[in-house]
């Protein structure tokens, strides 16, 4: 397995990390908006990896190394020697289909030697958590699943998903791994802390919240983000939500996508189901920074040893709490994986991973989640 990195800024310059990968047999790309609809960087890319799947999305903000940047596209070329490959995708109406979107990704990759799915999904309309439910439904035994949500920064406004294709919305597109030689990890952390009581939800419908122990959700949230509320949907990602499901063994983080003054209520990235409970939460600096280091720990133990690949996945929540100290985060998964690790990944809407080795596979918000690849 060989990794070669390619960056694009804004003005249209190409640059290459490293020796080049001449027969790359997948390029991953995350960029931001406005280069993806320029159906010139799709054919550039087209152009160089002529032979190789491509498979990206719009983002929050782009990882190569240890560097994020805002704008650019980060593309991974890379050529395995022991894995195949396929590519599946399809299409969501709405937020309602997501469950059945995921079966039917996950119906079209259940071959024998399926080792794991990497998912890149619409972040806007699709339901997270259903996407996820639709995955683990039709996912052979001990398959797992990882993956994000994509972005477009702090506009909530389209987003993007490429594959094989110049990039499109309501798109999910599905990565299946097969063979036995290919090692993978995966880990997913958070680092937020929880204040204010926790509360029922009292009405809500998929991933719209109306209210919570009968109150509106809306003028609930806007009270408590104080002059923060005038940014939303952007400024409730710097107070998510912790949800309790009884089923779940530990609460998942849920972040707000859009607002609905007329019929006051939030969309959430994942479902809100009624009879669970919620409590707000808010940054800690040192422990979002500890809770990328210990992601990375986790994949690191799965992969059984240096990986030569780590795609990272973080949400945009993290992102404007760190601010100026963003890098910090990459930089503590790099003391981790080592130097011999190629980094690339995204700011997300939403991230799709187990938390641990033995759990199931969820959509959260607010963590950083790492899938390490390598092969033997």
């Amino acid at each position: 397995m060989r990794v070669s990195q390619e960056v694009l800024d804004a003005q249209g310059r190409w640059k290459i990390d490293g020796k080049p990968v001449r027969n790359a047999g997948l390029v991953l790309f995350f960029g931001g908006r406005a280069l993806l609809e320029d159906p010139a960087a799709f054919q550039q890319m087209r152009q160089r990896h002529p032979a190789a799947i491509l498979m990206g999305c719009s983002t929050a903000g782009e990882i190569c190394g240890t560097r994020v940047s805002d704008d650019t596209i980060v593309a991974t070329a890379i050529e395995f020697e022991h894995t195949q490959l396929q590519l599946v995708t399809t299409t969501v109406g709405d937020a309602a289909d997501s469950r059945a979107a995921g079966r039917r990704l996950a119906g079209s990759l259940d071959s024998p030697g399926l080792v794991h799915v990497f998912v890149l999904s619409d972040g806007l309309h699709v339901n997270g958590s259903e996407l996820v439910n639709g995955l683990r439904d039709r996912l052979p035994q001990g398959v797992v699943s990882t993956g994000g949500l994509s972005g477009d920064g702090a506009r909530f406004g389209r987003t993007l998903v490429s594959a094989n294709a110049p990039a499109v919305e309501k798109q999910i597109a599905a990565l299946g791994f097969y063979g036995d030689r290919l090692r993978v990890g995966f880990g997913s952390l958070g680092g937020w802390d929880p204040f204010g009581p926790e509360r029922l939800i009292t009405r809500s419908r998929g991933n719209v919240l109306f209210e919570l122990d009968g109150e509106s959700a809306l003028t609930l949230y806007k009270r408590y983000l104080g002059k923060h509320a005038t940014g939303l949907p952007a400024t409730g990602l710097l107070f998510p939500l912790a949800l309790r499901v009884a089923a779940q063994q530990q609460p998942v983080v849920r972040t707000i996508l859009g607002v609905n003054e007329a019929e006051q209520s939030l969309t959430f990235a994942g479902d809100m189901p009624e009879g669970a409970h919620a409590r707000l939460m808010k940054a800690n600096f040192e422990r979002l920074i500890d809770g990328a280091v210990d992601a990375a720990r986790i994949s690191q133990r799965l992969a059984d040893g240096p990986p030569q690949l780590a795609i990272l996945i973080s949400c945009f929540g993290r992102k404007l709490v760190l601010k100026q100290r963003i890098e910090e985060e990459v930089e503590g998964v790099r003391d981790v994986l080592g130097v011999h690790t190629a980094l690339s990944g995204f700011y997300s809407y939403g991230e799709i991973s187990p938390h641990t080795p033995n759990a199931d596979c969820e959509l959260h918000n607010q963590t950083m989640t790492i899938t390490t690849l390598s092969e033997t």
